[in-house]
């Protein structure tokens, strides 16, 4: 299998952490979701999974597939097409529109997990992409998603599936902060 393929077809190690803490049999929303990596994965774990993405050429073979809603539409000029509190889990890689945090805040429920992972500042030294339009800022998914209670951060260089620097981030909705965070179940071994 091929480097490209692995990338394609193999879910986040950093998704697959931390998916556990996702409410069982709850709906879980990829944005940008493009082949349908982490739908399949999300689906494999027995979620209702929902993916949108302004490629329909890359969602056509999710179509049809038991457990996965797929929406076509460009969000980052289209209105966002969720309701507030409509998932238990938000998940997002390799995709920054900063005007969607709000959005993807707003659309979990009580409880409801955000599971996001992106490339960094100094990125451009490892490869694309490279301008800063699409580089999350130092710290920057810790101060854009509030009000959510942070579960783990990590931010800095990576060597897998390539060398890249990332910011990643788990968080949770929750009325009582620091008491939402203890009550979640223990996220998966990888």
């Amino acid at each position: 299998m091929s480097s490209h393929a692995h990338d394609i077809d193999s879910p986040s190690p950093w998704v697959c952490r931390w998916a556990g803490l996702i409410r069982p049999g709850g709906r879980v929303l990829d944005v940008a979701s493009g082949h349908g990596r982490h739908l399949r994965y999300l689906r494999s774990l027995g979620f209702a999974a929902v993916g949108i993405d302004r490629d329909e050429a890359a969602l056509a073979a999710l179509k049809g597939l038991s457990g996965i809603e797929i929406r076509v539409a460009d969000i980052e000029v289209a209105p966002w097409p969720f309701a507030s509190g409509e998932f238990d889990g938000v998940v997002v890689t390799n995709y920054l529109h900063r005007p969607l945090f709000p959005d993807l805040v707003a659309a979990l429920r009580p409880g409801g997990v955000l599971i996001y992972e992106t490339f960094a500042v100094g990125n451009e030294r490892y490869g694309r992409p490279s301008n800063p339009a699409f580089l999350l800022r130092p710290g920057e998914l810790l101060h854009s998603l509030e009000p959510l209670a942070v579960v783990a951060f990590e931010e800095g260089l990576v060597s897998a599936p390539k060398q890249a620097v990332v910011q990643r981030v788990c968080a949770v909705r929750g009325d009582t902060g620091a008491a939402a965070i203890d009550s979640l179940p223990a996220p998966r071994a990888r």
